[in-house]
């Protein structure tokens, strides 16, 4: 069977009527045993804020961080990350997407068990390359468990509790670094994978995945336990199952390259608006910026980030991927835009003394030029993560879920976690260079012009896919 024909169209999860309401939720219980995954590579995103400045103080024996190996413990795990997501996109479609995410636990656990009994520097990377392969897996497969078990009125909901869970294994980390020590840190980034490992071992794999196996009968006992009933939910016609295989001469309809062009664009993009860069180096940028107390300030950006990622999840399904996406960029724009003019202000003001204290009344504040311009300085990166939250943090995740068909699902997921991770090394290993180069306020411009980039991208490439089956999208792209 080839992308352009019509019995691809045939929905597999779709209520039988717009007034059909599930009988049992245990749906949403498998979705949150799936996105443990999500807050699982949070928290390994975050770890490197808190423990980088404890790692920087220790003393011998314990490893000691120079300046270099700093940049490196905060960037390697974005290279585990990428390999993870090329070994995500084969267990994919061979091993399933549960197995695939118990599978992702062994080198979480494992990972963070080599950072707590870390004797010197390699093996603090070392452990740090095992979680980013752990992300990488997650990051994939993940979203893709979660689509393919989520019927259309849910999926946008459900799919972004993913970014949602990552942000907040972000200030759990945070939260938890203000009172544990390094070590102590690795270990409670062990409980999160754990209780993934035990949930999922009690959910069923997606329907699509056993349809694509020839497992009909399992498949109707998955949406029973899933929604309460199998009645009313449509399957893929006899032949659809069989469309696993990628080949190159796929590209050539459009069906495939046009998600394929689309899914990796929306993933460079994500990375481009310096966004991880940021949230590694959440401390120090605040630290550049003069600020007395930046574990908190970290903490604060941390809050709202969680806050207007629940807020997109809530009205995804409702506002629609396309004006969210928009939105969120527009609001990337003028935020870089105002925090690279903070440091275009301040950067030639030796006698400048732009300290505040966050908790402080703002009477006991200096009222000068400089307390304004570090308040804007707050301003513009709380403005910066409520942006990227409510649309460029959830939704490309959400897209590469479901614009795929099935066929060349496991490859091209692959290929754009790939993409992601990439950009997230290069940008994060970078970034501090880029700000040497450029200076502060010439790399937040650039990420500003990036942001510009990605909102002409949304307005003119990305379709609308709310409340849309799968196939429906599948068709869309096909020009059916």
């Amino acid at each position: 069977m080839t992308p352009d024909d019509p019995e691809e169209t045939q929905p597999l999860l779709r209520p039988p009527d717009h007034s059909s309401v599930p009988r049992s939720r245990r749906g949403f219980l498998a979705a949150f045993a799936a996105a443990l995954g999500p807050l699982s590579f949070g928290f390994a995103l975050g770890y490197s804020s808190p423990a980088i400045p404890s790692l920087r103080r220790a003393v011998t024996p314990a490893p000691r961080l120079d300046d270099e190996a700093a940049s490196w413990f905060g960037a390697v795990v974005t290279l585990g990350a990428a390999a993870g997501g090329v070994l995500g996109g084969w267990l994919l479609d061979r091993a399933g997407r549960k197995l695939s995410l118990l599978l992702c636990t062994v080198p979480f656990v494992l990972g963070f068990a080599v950072i707590t009994g870390a004797q010197n520097v390699l093996m603090l990377l070392g452990g740090r390359l095992l979680t980013g392969l752990a992300c990488g897996v997650a990051s994939l497969v993940a979203p893709v468990y979660i689509s393919e078990i989520a019927y259309p009125a849910v999926r946008g909901l459900l799919g972004s509790c993913v970014q949602l869970m990552v942000v907040i294994g972000i200030l759990l980390a945070y939260l938890a670094g203000w009172v544990l020590e390094w070590r102590w840190l690795a270990v409670l980034g062990c409980v999160p994978p754990f209780l993934m490992l035990l949930l999922m071992c009690c959910m069923p794999e997606t329907p699509r995945f056993l349809l694509t196996q020839h497992k009909r009968q399992e498949a109707m006992a998955a949406l029973q336990f899933l929604w309460g009933s199998e009645q009313g939910w449509e399957e893929p016609p006899v032949g659809a199952e069989h469309q696993q295989g990628f080949q190159l001469a796929l590209l050539r309809h459009p069906g495939i390259y046009k998600p394929f062009l689309i899914g990796v664009s929306l993933m460079a993009f994500q990375q481009l608006s310096g966004v991880n860069a940021v949230m590694f180096y959440a401390e120090t940028i605040f630290e550049e910026a003069k600020f007395k107390d930046s574990s908190l300030a970290s903490i604060i950006v941390g809050v709202i980030q969680v806050l207007f990622t629940a807020v997109a999840a809530l009205i995804m399904d409702r506002a629609g991927r396309r004006l969210l996406l928009t939105l969120s960029g527009v609001i990337m724009v003028f935020s870089a835009s105002a925090f690279g003019t903070y440091f275009k202000l301040t950067q030639n003001r030796p006698g400048n003394s732009s300290h505040v204290d966050l908790l402080a009344p703002v009477s006991a504040q200096p009222v000068d030029a400089s307390v304004g311009l570090a308040w804007l300085a707050v301003g513009s990166m709380c403005l910066f993560i409520a942006g990227f939250a409510v649309g460029w943090g959830p939704i490309p995740w959400l897209l590469m879920s479901e614009i795929f068909p099935l066929q060349v699902k496991g490859v091209a997921t692959g290929v754009c976690v790939l993409t992601n991770w990439l950009m997230a090394f290069l940008v994060t290993k970078e970034f501090s260079s880029l700000m040497e180069v450029l200076r502060p306020y010439g790399a937040f411009w650039l990420a500003s012009a990036f942001c510009i980039f990605s909102v002409l991208f949304t307005l003119f490439c990305v379709p609308e896919t709310k409340g849309k089956t799968l196939e429906q999208i599948t068709a869309h792209f096909e020009g059916r």
